[in-house]
């Protein structure tokens, strides 16, 4: 929502948008993986305050960036705290919930994600307008620490796992080849995501000229639709049984929803936004049965772990699919871009292919 407002106080090209965009997951690459060791070790609700609080402080000073640089900087440190969530929060989902509740409950749980895209999506362009970017920095933050706040007073420990986790837990979370596969194979489907979701401002702003705010009420629709895909991805997971099976065909819907984005993309906008409505909530559809079924993998008692690790995996194609994404563009064209992301799903759901049914 911002990436106008960046690319016009920094003088950014559309590549340096996308290493804006990429700079969130620097930081979770290197912190995930030990959130969720910590958060085996000591529980979720340390783990979701000290981190959220920590990223709510760097993000608000992000607004006194007097450099681009230093505006990376803060936003990967800030994403590497905030990482904290990714895996307390799927660890306490887990351990709350049975087996053949489970999908639904993560897939609920994931619902944060477009929860807050679209939250943002709403509000964001009139505090940036009243305020500037500075204020803009500084509300995110606030709602970084009133969410630790609430981490503090609402979450409920599960309590300490049976066993201790051991040296040969960790050894294992990054030896198991499923978890390997699982994580690369789901993580591929970021392709089709990122570019439908976190380009759709600028791609709408910038070829078929709609006003910020105008954009950004449209990449509010598609979060409201995500949350309606994560959920029913999470139930029909939940009724079949199996985590594997309905992971590969949202895959294949992605595929199919940002190939057909490319063909329209200079259609128009009646055309376009519906286009990109429907298969950008289906790119975001994936994320809980993948975290799903790398917990049940794992087991409960190294669920935090495997999350982390699955998160890792996420995080570093979260730094390269942006900038790549907007560096082709720049060089290419947006429906060169949307073509070639469509390959990443469709990678993903070949390499799903190769892992045996999980049904917790």
């Amino acid at each position: 929502m911002l990436a106008p407002a960046l690319r016009e106080r920094y003088d950014l090209s559309l590549t340096d948008v996308g290493i804006a965009l990429s700079s969130v997951w620097i930081g979770p690459i290197l912190t995930l993986l030990p959130w969720g060791l910590l958060a085996d070790r000591v529980g979720e609700r340390l783990v979701l305050v000290s981190g959220l609080t920590l990223c709510g402080v760097l993000v608000a000073a992000a607004g006194w960036a007097h450099t681009f640089l230093s505006l990376v900087l803060l936003l990967a440190v800030a994403g590497g705290m905030g990482a904290s969530v990714n895996a307390a929060s799927g660890r306490a989902v887990m351990h709350w919930f049975p087996a053949r509740e489970r999908g639904f409950a993560l897939g609920v749980r994931q619902t944060a994600i477009p929860v807050g895209g679209a939250l943002a999506a709403l509000t964001l362009p009139a505090v940036n307008g009243a305020g500037g970017l500075k204020v803009s920095f500084i509300f995110m933050g606030a709602i970084c620490v009133v969410a630790a706040a609430v981490a503090a007073g609402a979450v409920r420990e599960t309590g300490r796992p049976e066993q201790e986790l051991e040296a040969e837990d960790v050894d294992w979370t990054l030896r198991d080849s499923r978890l390997w596969v699982l994580s690369t194979g789901s993580g591929l489907y970021l392709f089709a995501q990122i570019s439908l979701t976190a380009f759709l401002v600028l791609f709408l702003h910038d070829v078929h000229g709609l006003s910020q705010g105008a954009a950004a009420a449209v990449l509010a629709v598609l979060q409201v639709g995500a949350v309606v895909t994560r959920i029913s991805a999470g139930r029909i997971s939940d009724a079949m049984q199996a985590r594997i099976r309905p992971l590969r065909w949202i895959g294949l819907a992605s595929a199919a929803g940002v190939l057909l984005t490319a063909v329209v993309t200079h259609a128009p906008v009646a055309v376009v936004v519906p286009v990109m409505v429907v298969a950008g909530a289906i790119s975001m559809a994936w994320n809980g049965l993948s975290v799903t079924a790398a917990a049940e993998l794992a087991g409960r008692a190294r669920s935090g772990a495997a999350i982390g690790f699955q998160q890792t995996t996420l995080a570093v194609l979260g730094v390269l699919v942006p900038a790549g994404f907007a560096y082709i563009v720049e060089t290419t064209s947006w429906r060169t871009g949307f073509a070639l992301a469509s390959i990443g799903p469709l990678v993903g759901w070949y390499l799903l292919g190769r892992l045996p049914e999980i049904s917790g």
